[in-house]
């Protein structure tokens, strides 16, 4: 799934198309090793991984963040095992929300493409110097065919100036990366990192904003996106490519007279309380839709918004566990899912798998 990123970059590279330096590694521990000592060194870096993939590089998650490291890594989204399975969900790239990356799901592949030139805006912004992952749904957009307008590189190049760090190794002039943080400092360097994901969300707004003055496409505000929002009482909220399909589903719905809509979360982390918060504030209630789970408790979406209403909020907020291990997400089932919610009393848990 990943595979296919960097064998295309390097068909780039051995054309001269792309002036880089491309590392061959032999592992993704290896990999995410490799771009940790190449953007340390001051140059802007980019990878890719998937599911177990991902997994194996988890020790060295933590260190690209901690270390403040303005990586840009693609995450194909697909299963962990056991059992073996290599198709999409998005339990890999939620299994590393606490990792201390900030975390972008797309829905098309116009929007990956565009997303992963926005983030490096975003990770290289002086007041968040901050690792992204650029989530998208594996075969559903790693192995799509569609129609694509890719910017000039006089374009890019002006949306995107080129890298200067804040900080690197140099000879000549000489300084510490990644010391021991003891008990009287650890705790201050994760509320810095802590406070610069915060400080990400008006900077993902502003470089949606810039992008869209410059490109005529956006994604929102960066943060979240609605659709048929204005008069909804109910809503369904996902993300990645569920939403094409709840597109879809909300306008039949309408047609029937159902006051439908959807919120589709971009930024997964930091995560957008505020504006989900205002998204909901006039509805009776959500189906939240979840590519993942964690097991004994909720899928991640659901916990995450549950946990951002106020404790007198009289929402109701359903969570509906579908599409794991690559199960088609189907309209049927998404209608399924909104139409129980409108029907509900009380809040309701559900695995959807046909």
């Amino acid at each position: 799934m990943d595979t296919h990123i960097p064998e295309r970059i390097a068909d780039f590279v051995y054309d001269g198309e792309m002036d880089c330096e491309l590392i061959n590694v032999e592992s993704e521990h290896s990999a995410l090793s490799a771009a940790i000592g190449a953007s340390a060194t001051g140059v802007r870096t980019f990878t890719a991984t998937a599911s177990q993939g991902l997994a194996l590089m988890h020790e060295i998650v933590f260190i690209a963040s901690g270390l403040r490291l303005p990586i840009v890594m693609a995450v194909a989204n697909r299963a962990l095992s056991a059992p073996i399975n290599i198709w999409n969900d998005q339990q890999d790239s939620i299994s590393e929300r606490d990792a201390g990356w900030i975390q972008l799901y797309v829905e098309s592949a116009q929007e990956a493409l565009d997303t992963t030139i926005m983030a490096f805006r975003i990770a290289e912004d002086r007041k968040v110097l901050t690792p992204v992952m650029v989530c998208l749904d594996g075969f559903t957009l790693s192995h799509v065919f569609e129609p694509v307008d890719i910017p000039s590189d006089k374009a890019v190049d002006s949306f995107l100036p080129s890298f200067k760090p804040f900080y690197k190794l140099d000879p000549k002039n000489p300084i510490t990366v990644g010391p021991i943080g003891l008990p009287n400092s650890y705790m201050e360097f994760k509320q810095q990192q802590n406070d610069a994901i915060a400080k990400s969300l008006t900077v993902i707004r502003k470089t949606n904003e810039e992008w869209s003055k410059r490109f005529k496409r956006s994604y929102g505000n960066g943060l979240i996106e609605l659709y048929q929002m204005k008069d909804a009482e109910y809503a369904v909220v996902g993300m990645g490519t569920l939403c094409s399909t709840a597109r879809e589903v909300v306008d039949n719905l309408r047609k029937e007279g159902k006051r439908v809509g959807m919120i589709k979360v971009k930024a997964y982390r930091p995560f957008p309380e505020e504006d989900i918060l205002d998204a909901v504030k006039n509805l009776k209630a959500i189906a939240v839709l979840d590519r993942n789970i964690s097991l004994g408790h909720n899928g991640a979406l659901h916990t995450d918004i549950k946990a951002a209403l106020k404790p007198n909020n009289n929402l109701i907020v359903n969570n509906f566990i579908m599409g794991l291990g690559g199960r088609d997400i189907t309209p049927e089932m998404i209608a399924k899912a909104i139409n129980k919610t409108i029907e509900s009393k009380q809040e309701v848990r559900e695995w959807l798998g046909n």
